[in-house]
């Protein structure tokens, strides 16, 4: 089975109630799609994984990864995607080590989505389109700061894909852009 957008959310929705846990679901779809853009990858499938990489987090968090494995297999999921998903907790809670670009930007990107919606809420203005990556940098350092955040999966995510973090940051942020209104980051919904 070829999954789609409809029957990925329709899976994330039946094993996840947060909003929170929702809004970062589309933040990884959206920063995915924008990625597979940049490297002329297949957009649908990058989004897709991006969406539901924590499928099983709210209802499973001692068995992150493991459950999703499981409950993508059942629902007859292809390989590549439940590996591409279950490479996001390389280290942590998987021993799948990203090896696709697809894998790396799902790595890279995860931890620091949280850390550049923070970065936004903290704002006056809630507004992402006028967050730089300067603050983002000088939050990075505050370790108090987004404290769950894990700054070495971010680093080491930039490592594989050989960019600097500045830079990551700055591609996170474009991506993340075109979903401010989704998750209430464009300074309107507040």
């Amino acid at each position: 089975m070829k999954p789609t957008r409809e029957n990925a959310l329709e899976l994330f929705k039946k094993y996840n109630q947060s909003e929170s846990l929702f809004k970062h679901a589309i933040a990884v779809e959206g920063v995915m799609n924008y990625f597979a853009g940049k490297y002329h990858e297949d957009t649908q499938k990058w989004s897709i994984i991006g969406l539901v990489h924590d499928l099983d987090y709210e209802k499973f968090p001692e068995q992150h990864c493991t459950m999703t494995r499981k409950i993508l297999e059942e629902n007859k999921w292809p390989e590549e995607y439940i590996r591409a998903i279950v490479s996001h907790g390389w280290g942590i809670c998987s021993d799948v080590q990203p090896e696709h670009i697809m894998e790396k930007v799902l790595y890279a990107t995860d931890e620091l989505t949280g850390l550049v919606t923070t970065s936004v809420l903290v704002r006056p203005d809630k507004n992402i389109h006028e967050l730089k990556v300067k603050s983002v940098m000088k939050k990075w350092k505050d370790k108090k700061f987004a404290a769950g955040v894990d700054r070495n999966i971010i680093l080491k995510g930039a490592e594989m894909l050989k960019m600097d973090i500045s830079e990551l940051i700055e591609e996170t942020i474009e991506a993340m852009k075109k979903v401010a209104p989704a998750l209430g980051l464009d300074g309107e919904s507040s």
